[in-house]
């Protein structure tokens, strides 16, 4: 969904005006700094965490090439911090030495599309032409859905790493970018996505966020009522599941633990779920790690998350739970290359009754994947290898 002008300037916040600030006094630094430092990469995923493929990269080149020159930026109060501090350099995200580091790097690489000093006032200099940057996107989840916001004209990024040949199909023709400036890399954090769960018997459930929830504008009242979130639809249904009879049986006859981990859009609202069950977890950020999380997990249950397919990667059982489809796709993201039904990983289930029957078929099964969806796995990932971050740095290093 496309965000109109009146819906960006909604979400500028003050802080926003002091990176203007901050960006006029790093420019002229900057000017001179790049020529000391002439190849810097300038890497980082989300502000408050390393565990994405920014991570992945950063790490792979400081074991594998250490001659590279690359800064990973990341907030020091972050629970990662000490961790990538130990791999190499690090600065804190947002701060007036970033945007030095920002303005100077011959490369500026990221998971997340906002990756960089300042989201708002960076998205002027880059999309309207004032800074001409190599810009990298490493993608934070496999983009199956017509996401808008991601068009060449809404990000001007110079490469844009996918992970299968046909999301690398669907973005080459459709999202408006260069010829050769899509490549089909694979992700980096797949080095690390190994199966983990052979001794457990665990459920994750991971709904996806609500962007009119999460970021609400005036224009969010147009899908539903948010003044209270213990009213909109993805409370009630994820809510009611969470306090079945049903599940719980299930959990207690099979041995079963269940982590609930919302999306961190709404980690926020996490206090307000009921549960009254010793073996449901309510996973906050950032004392778990989702890479983690999915490869001890032999369940997984979501609804239109992306992460199903880091799941289906492991060809490990997953279920859609979609009671919201079509308000999704009018509120969220448009439908893409993508049939859940069709081309999904696991049964899709529109309402509590079939998402408690396919949950007991699994079970029976001993948590194990059906053939049609292994299928579908396999021909969905043609490459599973550890070498991902090899191929990323080889096509980034040959950017000019």
């Amino acid at each position: 969904m496309e965000q109109s002008l009146r819906q960006k300037l909604q979400r500028v916040k003050w802080k926003d005006m002091l990176h203007i600030v901050l960006f006029l006094l790093a420019y002229p630094i900057a000017f001179f700094y790049k020529r000391i430092r002439k190849d810097l990469w300038l890497i980082c995923d989300n502000e408050n965490e390393a565990r994405d493929n920014g991570y992945w990269l950063f790490r792979y080149l400081t074991e594998h090439h250490r001659e590279q020159d690359a800064v990973y930026a990341i907030n020091k109060n972050s629970p990662d911090y000490e961790r990538v501090k130990k791999l190499g350099e690090v600065v804190h995200y947002g701060s007036f030495l970033h945007w030095i580091y920002y303005l100077s790097a011959s490369k500026n690489i990221s998971s997340q599309k906002e990756g960089k000093p300042n989201a708002a006032v960076c998205y002027v200099l880059e999309v309207y032409g004032i800074l001409k940057n190599i810009r990298v996107f490493l993608q934070h989840g496999i983009t199956k859905d017509d996401m808008e916001f991601l068009y060449y004209k809404h990000t001007k990024m110079r490469l844009f790493v996918c992970a299968v040949e046909a999301e690398y199909q669907y973005v080459k023709e459709r999202f408006g970018y260069p010829n050769g400036w899509v490549q089909n890399l694979g992700f980096c954090r797949f080095d690390n996505l190994l199966d983990t769960s052979s001794e457990n018997r665990q459920i994750l459930v991971m709904p996806t966020w609500r962007n009119w929830i999460s970021t609400p504008t005036t224009k969010s009242y147009e899908y539903e009522n948010i003044d209270d979130f213990t009213g909109t639809e993805y409370f009630k249904n994820w809510n009611n599941f969470l306090k079945s009879p049903q599940l719980y049986k299930i959990l207690d006859e099979n041995k079963i633990r269940l982590i609930f981990y919302p999306h961190r859009g709404m980690q926020k609202y996490l206090n307000y779920f009921e549960v009254s069950h010793p073996d449901i977890v309510f996973a906050k950020w950032p004392e778990y790690d989702v890479q983690e999380l999915l490869k001890e997990s032999n369940l997984l249950i979501t609804d239109y998350s992306s992460i199903a397919m880091d799941f289906a990667y492991m060809k490990k059982p997953l279920l859609y739970y979609q009671f919201d489809y079509e308000m999704f796709r009018k509120g969220h993201y448009r439908e893409g290359y993508f049939s859940y039904l069709e081309d999904g990983f696991g049964a899709v289930c529109t309402n509590m009754e079939e998402l408690f029957k396919q949950l007991h078929r699994l079970v029976e099964r001993g948590l194990k994947i059906e053939p049609v969806y292994e299928q579908r796995s396999d021909q969905f990932y043609e490459r599973r290898d550890q070498n991902n971050s090899e191929r990323n740095y080889l096509a980034i290093k040959e950017i000019q």
